[in-house]
């Protein structure tokens, strides 16, 4: 790098619309408007710079403030915004994040209750218009702007600020929750480490008389009320809800699952206490070794005898379903939340980029292996569905019951352990299953700290170690309800209600602020000042019209027809549904009520205060290098 400009020219002599450029910085006065010039031997220095113009740094600092432009002195804090250590990392760090338990055990069950390999047309569909675009919009905005999920509404639409407010809050719910799986899947890891896994047989001390265990070589009958050792290991041992009648009565914390989460957090923070530059390394294990896994289990899935009946059953297509209004939704309710965008990791993590990164291709690439993944994480799935519909001479419909996280702990736990090397493949499988959860747990916390740093820098900035220590200590004690012998159905409850509807509103918002009130061409402007050529109209038509409308469509119909949640044996009582709504909506109430308070601290007349608040008030800032701009 060159020195940085050091400009003779003043700060006092930017007059009223022109750009300031201050340490090799072009900060964008928001009146101004910038265009690209195409042919980059043409060098447009200002008046008064020509000899510093080639001396301007490729650096990139990001700025808190605007630049005053108005002939006053003022102090400016320029401070150096933490890079990705190599593309690499942020690539993975991005795929760790989408690629999650949900690939694992959400998509297969969803494609083969869809009607299979038909299922595959609306879930196509649904990424190219609804999913890659949201995806590809907030990678986008994070890498121009270089702010987390709060301030960065300073530079797009001030009034939806609440937007980043809201998205913490829903961080924070997935945080109390989503960790209390991984500590499931540890504690099934720990007590893999035996000659004989503990859910094979029936003489255990937590076993009923009716366990059943149709693996034994005696001639055993399966009747109506036996249960599998596998499912007593699950509910008895693990979550231990026998001992809670639902959830007006959770019973008491289970200390064992309170210590493998504690030492889950403790992974965690020791991982992202130091910010990208650690994440970013640790994701090279989290991220790559549960594609190692994925790939042994599904050789070995392949072997076994009855495979192919569990691949037949997931792939052959029910053309009939594909005029079910409920497929459509459930295509596009699983592009979005495998995705992941409206939890602000994104924006987070494509801030830590170089400002010309190729944030298009990344945008391709990391959706592309996510969906990938989902697709052969079914047939790792279904190999063994096959394999168990085999062993108990059933249909594979009747193996293929189990949704959610018992399809893991309860059928592919039970498949793994009559399988030869049983204890190898059943610590790897749970290494696997942690490995997924821990990189999309950095990125959710990632997307909390990089939104509050960059919103109070002069209290936090030079806090993180603390901030972030913090953070992990809130989200450990509010995880505490799920540490209950109840704990499952509460997290049945926020998994159900805390997120979905209340990520999907946040998007719909974040896509018409960006849209239509930051303008489309002013947000196409900026993708070409970062790559150098404009979004086609492909992608203009869909952040317009068909991502809003999808988010708008996916959300009515979760609204329209709530889920009937149950559990095991436990129906939820009608007020769950008033609890669940009410905890999805403590956290997208933050967006009217900071639009409220805008536009009363606002001065001026109504009208004056509305257009106040929806012009963006912070410069952004545009830093020089090989990419020559013009102020017009």
């Amino acid at each position: 790098e060159t020195e940085p400009l050091t400009s003779k020219k003043d700060a006092s002599d930017c007059s009223k619309g022109e750009d300031c450029k201050e340490n090799g910085l072009l900060v964008r006065n928001p009146k101004s408007a910038l265009r690209l010039v195409e042919d980059g031997n043409k060098v447009h220095p200002s008046q008064g710079d020509k000899g510093e113009a080639a001396q301007i740094s490729n650096g990139y600092s990001g700025v808190q403030s605007s630049v005053p432009c108005n002939g006053e002195q003022q102090l400016m804090e320029l401070e150096d915004r933490e890079t990705w250590s190599k593309k690499i990392d942020f690539l993975l760090s991005v795929i760790g994040y989408a690629v999650d338990l949900g690939n694992v055990w959400r998509f297969p069950y969803i494609c083969y209750q869809n009607g299979g390999g038909a299922f595959l047309i609306p879930y196509t569909i649904m990424a190219f218009f609804g999913g890659i675009p949201l995806f590809y919009m907030e990678l986008a905005l994070g890498q121009y702007h270089r702010n987390g999920c709060i301030s960065i509404w300073r530079k797009i639409c001030p009034i939806f600020k609440g937007i980043g407010f809201a998205i913490c809050i829903i961080d924070l719910y997935v945080a109390s929750y989503y960790n209390t799986i991984m500590a499931w899947a540890f504690y099934y890891l720990i007590s893999s480490f035996t000659a004989e896994l503990p859910w094979t047989s029936c003489t255990n001390p937590w076993n009923t008389g009716n366990c059943t265990n149709y693996f034994s070589k005696d001639n055993v009958s399966w009747s109506l009320h036996s249960i599998s050792p596998a499912e007593e290991f699950y509910t008895r041992q693990v979550l231990q809800v026998h001992r809670s009648n639902g959830l007006d009565d959770l019973g008491g914390i289970s200390w064992q699952l309170t210590l493998c989460l504690l030492l889950i957090f403790t992974i965690v923070y020791f991982s992202i206490w130091k910010g990208v530059k650690t994440s970013g390394k640790v994701v090279w294990v989290t991220a790559t070794f549960p594609y190692i896994i994925l790939f042994i289990l599904l050789v070995r899935g392949a072997t076994l005898p009855g495979a192919w009946r569990g691949v037949l059953y997931y792939l052959k297509p029910d053309w009939q379903k594909l005029l079910a209004t409920e497929v459509w939704v459930d295509a596009a309710a699983q592009i979005f939340f495998s995705l992941g965008p409206g939890f602000g990791v994104l924006l987070a993590y494509s801030s830590y980029n170089k400002f010309h990164n190729n944030c298009y291709q990344d945008a391709l690439v990391t959706s592309t292996v996510n969906c990938l993944t989902s697709f052969v994480s079914g047939f790792v799935i279904f190999t063994v569905l096959g394999y168990m519909a085999e062993m108990r001479n059933e249909d594979v419909s009747e193996v293929a019951k189990d949704t959610g996280p018992s399809l893991l702990f309860i059928t592919y736990a039970e498949a793994i352990a009559n399988m030869p090397a049983s204890t190898f493949f059943a610590i790897i499988f749970f290494l696997m299953l942690l490995t997924l959860g821990l990189d999309s747990t950095f990125a959710g916390l990632e997307g909390v700290i990089t939104g509050v740093l960059d919103e109070f820098p002069h209290v936090w900035g030079k806090r993180r170690e603390l901030f972030v220590l913090g953070l992990t200590i809130i989200c450990f004690l509010g995880s505490l309800a799920t540490l209950t012998f109840g704990g499952a159905y509460v997290v049945k409850l926020f998994e159900e209600y805390a997120t979905g509807p209340a990520v999907l509103t946040v998007v719909f918002l974040e896509a018409v602020a960006v849209s239509w009130f930051y303008g489309i061409t002013q947000f196409c402007n900026d993708v070409k000042e970062m790559l150098g050529s404009a979004p086609g109209w492909y992608w203009r038509v869909c952040w317009v019209a068909i991502s809003p409308l999808f988010l708008l469509f996916v959300t009515c119909s979760f609204l329209s027809n709530p889920p009937e949640l149950r559990l095991f044996d436990y129906d939820y009582p009608y007020w769950t549904t008033v609890v669940g709504y009410c905890i999805g909506t403590s956290s997208i109430i933050f967006i009217p009520i900071y639009m409220v308070y805008r536009l009363v601290i606002t001065p001026g007349t109504l009208k004056e205060r509305i257009l106040k608040s929806i012009t963006p008030e912070t410069a952004t800032e545009i830093p020089f290098g090989d990419i020559r701009m013009n102020a017009v």
